[in-house]
């Protein structure tokens, strides 16, 4: 039932990251997902290699600032505010003193921080790991399971949130007792960022700072992959690359493709994504011949799934058909936390950044 679910195109990621991350979860202490950091070099900053392909061993992406930029602060809203979400249920929000944002990667949370409403916000996810947002109180336990109770507690009077995460119960339950609930389409990718910040912030009676934003954050996706496409190889040069998403312990291994967001990733950090390239659709089971078709010179994993196998030298282990590409021989691996590599919000632009400075500047920049 999952397989068929996770087949289908637009795909809709967020069930078996869901399972992933909770299976994680049980067998470790540390918070799932893990959390963004600011200690990233800005791709200005950096030497970029002569020959990407020749790169031989793994390297981290991690963003050069982690923080909000609001695009204002405290506005005023325009309140009451009926939208139709992604479900098709007509919701109106009358109240946004007491908003909780909720997925997956904390993407709807630096939304409405970025839009000047954090000081609204009462509770936040796991993957909310902003500094901002530290103190809030969480309301997911296990990894990314809701708690109910948690939820009713701190008294919201919206929820924003998308299908990635559950128990979906827990959110029947909080609808009935007479929140509203706005859910947002949980497809993304780097072209949908902008109308899922301007359906945030029409919810929230701000639409005037989601179309800022909005505008924003789009310049800034342009501008970031106008400049990775002035160091990107070109032509034979380009790097193939692949996103592998992988739970070591649940035996979770799975291939992004076209339509999961991943591909327009690869594309904006100059690279082929050869998933779409063997016909991969959506996110699908890795096979042994899918990975060596694609023979990828890189692939970019989340790092809790990368520490899940054991890093570079459990993943050899764990998936044999790798040291049959370049991408194993070279033990070229790029990972970059859970939480921001398929976050797809307000911070996209510096997620590529950080991605491309991992891919084309690594450290130790000894390629040759």
């Amino acid at each position: 039932m999952l397989r068929n679910l996770l087949t289908r195109a637009p795909i809709r990621i967020g069930a078996l990251l869901l399972a992933g991350t909770m299976a994680l979860a049980s067998c470790s202490s540390a918070p799932a997902g893990g959390e963004s950091n600011g200690n990233g070099k800005a791709l200005a900053a950096v030497k970029v290699l002569e020959n990407p392909k020749a790169y031989q061993g793994p390297s981290t992406a991690a963003l050069a600032t982690a923080g909000i930029n609001p695009v204002a602060k405290n506005p005023p809203a325009s309140l009451p505010a009926t939208v139709t979400d992604a479900q098709g249920e007509e919701v109106t929000v009358a109240d946004n003193s007491r908003i909780l944002p909720l997925d997956l990667y904390g993407t709807t949370s630096r939304i409405v921080f970025d839009l000047g409403l954090g000081e609204n916000v009462v509770g936040r996810d796991t993957s909310t790991s902003f500094d901002e947002a530290a103190d809030l109180p969480l309301v997911t336990q296990n990894g990314h399971e809701l708690n109910a109770e948690a939820i009713l507690q701190i008294a919201p009077t919206v929820i924003i949130t998308d299908s990635s995460l559950g128990p979906w119960d827990v959110i029947e339950q909080v609808r009935q007792a007479g929140v509203p609930v706005v859910t947002l389409d949980s497809s993304r990718s780097l072209a949908t960022t902008a109308e899922m910040i301007k359906t945030v912030a029409q919810a929230l009676g701000v639409p005037e700072q989601g179309e800022k934003l909005a505008e924003r954050t789009s310049g800034e996706i342009a501008a970031m992959t106008e400049q990775i496409a002035r160091i990107a190889p070109e032509g034979d040069r380009r790097l193939r690359m692949l996103l592998l998403y992988a739970r070591g312990q649940s035996g979770i291994y799975y291939i992004f493709g076209k339509d999961s967001g991943a591909d327009s990733l690869i594309t904006s950090l100059g690279g082929i994504d050869v998933a779409t390239e063997i016909g991969w659709e959506g996110m699908r089971p890795m096979t042994d011949e899918a990975m060596v078709d694609a023979a990828p010179d890189l692939v970019i994993m989340m790092t809790g799934g990368l520490e899940s196998l054991g890093g570079v030298d459990g993943i050899a282990a764990s998936v044999p058909a790798l040291a049959h590409t370049p991408a194993g021989q070279n033990r070229r691996i790029v990972d970059m936390a859970d939480s921001d590599l398929l976050s797809f919000g307000p911070n996209s632009a510096a997620v590529l950044e950080a991605l491309s400075v991992a891919v084309y500047a690594p450290e130790p920049a000894s390629a040759e």
